[in-house]
């Protein structure tokens, strides 16, 4: 039994398990079929991260990089993922080739990224060889939009957008929508629509594939856009579902089966909960050869489990762990442990977080503090182990890739969120959180024995049932 509290974490104890039971048991488990199989656990590299990792001794550096990617260390992540151009975590806003009308992507170039992205993914590879990694922009190049700007909305305190560009997102339309996100749809898509504007996005997605290669960093997995819902003051890019259908099915998948094969296309990031939008283009008939999974955050892990109720050929992969508000606090941690249950026990086979490490606050470009696993003080150059840092320790250093998600309880009313996997040495493994303000008697049934405790409040508890 592994339990962590705010006041004290990763306090290792034995119990075992008992004939009857202590409690009503909250899960059962008594049959082999599962869930999904799970396959990684992964972080995104970006540049402000990097920034924080430098600000440390390269002792520390190498210790940080080893408790995240190391085999057999604490979180032991074998994925990453990047952006392709700059996203909010960049220094500045930058792509590979702002020659406007560069149609032959003659200026296309990763230099930038040899300064900073590469070295930070060469520095993981250093304690985990087999890394994969998958990317999705988060804007094109500024010329390639109908904005001719990397953000959606402009910002007079963070960008050089023209107010007046952003009557182009909605165009008057009034329509919105209650307790949805986002409330207004936009009813342009800001990358242009013409087939050869089209036509070298997609190669500009294989000569970044083809780049990364050379420098020995395999990318296995491509997603369209990141948060196509989100109309953002830092680089974004709104696509209408008529747009998401065209480009994908009729451009990047064609490009990418001609010169990447080896390559896979998920549709997303999904960040909204407008169901009947997302099942607009899953409903078009050449969906099915173009992607072969959909991707997931924020408010679209909301209609994850509906969509996988109707497309349930799909992989489901969750893409980026809300980072919240720069609090750094245990109710961080309740929230990332109650969220990898949601994913996890709604099917979702790979969980990729957001910013391992960032200095001070965590703000990004726009001036959003964000939470991360590790925090280093700028002043004195020191790390902290965040409790976040320890919610994903107690799923990531069990969940290891070919385990089997058995079963699931989430915790939206009694916030007992529970859940069991399998090992591949076929240990039981269970997971429990307490985010009540008192303890919790719990029982989980496993097989014809019972696991009884007492959950301390606020705790984050795992249990590893060997044979």
């Amino acid at each position: 039994m592994t339990t962590s509290t705010e006041n004290q974490t990763w306090n290792q104890s034995k119990l075992k398990l008992e004939r009857n039971p202590l409690v009503e048991p909250l899960l059962s488990v008594d049959k082999t079929d599962s869930i999904t199989t799970f396959k990684a656990w992964g972080t995104c590299f970006n540049e402000r991260g990097w920034d924080a990792l430098n600000l440390l001794t390269e002792q520390k550096q190498k210790t940080i990089l080893s408790q995240l990617f190391g085999p057999n260390d604490d979180l032991q992540f074998t994925m990453g993922r990047f952006s392709m151009n700059a996203n909010d975590y960049a220094r500045d806003w930058y792509s590979c080739d702002e020659v406007s009308g560069d149609f032959q992507l003659q200026y296309f170039n990763i230099d930038r990224d040899k300064t900073t992205l590469i070295p930070f993914i060469k520095a993981a590879q250093e304690f985990n060889p087999d890394l994969t990694f998958w990317i999705s922009p988060w804007s094109p190049p500024s010329w390639m939009k109908i904005n001719h700007y990397y953000s959606v909305v402009s910002n007079s305190e963070f960008n050089e957008l023209d107010p007046k560009l952003d009557a182009l997102l909605f165009e008057g339309q009034e329509t919105t929508y209650d307790n949805l996100f986002p409330r207004k749809l936009a009813v342009n898509d800001y990358f242009i629509q013409d087939p050869r504007y089209l036509s070298t996005y997609a190669n500009y997605f294989c000569k970044f594939i083809s780049a990364y290669q050379g420098e020995g960093i395999p990318i296995n997995m491509v997603m369209f856009q990141n948060e196509a819902w989100s109309y953002t003051p830092y680089p974004g890019c709104a696509w209408t579902p008529e747009g998401i259908i065209r480009f994908n099915t009729e451009y990047l998948a064609p490009a990418l089966k001609e010169q990447h094969p080896e390559i896979e296309i998920y549709l997303g990031t999904i960040n909204t909960n407008h169901f009947e939008v997302v099942d607009e283009v899953l409903s078009d008939p050449r969906m099915p050869e173009t992607i072969k999974g959909l991707g997931f955050q924020w408010e679209g892990g909301q209609i994850m489990p509906k969509l996988r109720e109707k497309y349930p050929n799909y992989k489901y992969v969750q893409t980026e762990s809300e980072c919240g508000w720069g609090s750094f606090d245990w109710g961080a941690a309740e929230h990332t442990f109650n969220l990898i249950n949601h994913y996890l026990g709604n099917g979702c086979e790979e969980y990729t977080f957001w910013n391992a490490i960032l200095a001070d606050d965590g703000v990004s470009g726009w001036g959003w503090k964000q939470n991360a696993l590790i925090r280093v003080d700028s002043n004195t150059r020191t790390a902290t182990y965040t409790p976040e840092y320890y919610a994903v320790k107690h799923y990531s250093h069990y969940v290891t890739p070919g385990s089997k998600i058995i079963s699931a309880k989430e915790g939206k009313e009694d916030k007992l969120p529970i859940m069991i996997i399998e090992t591949p040495e076929q240990d039981k493994v269970v997971f429990a959180g307490n985010f009540n303000d008192e303890s919790k008697e719990v029982t989980v049934k496993i097989g014809k024995r019972f696991l009884n405790t007492v959950l301390a409040p606020h705790s984050l508890n795992t249990f590893q049932v060997t044979k």
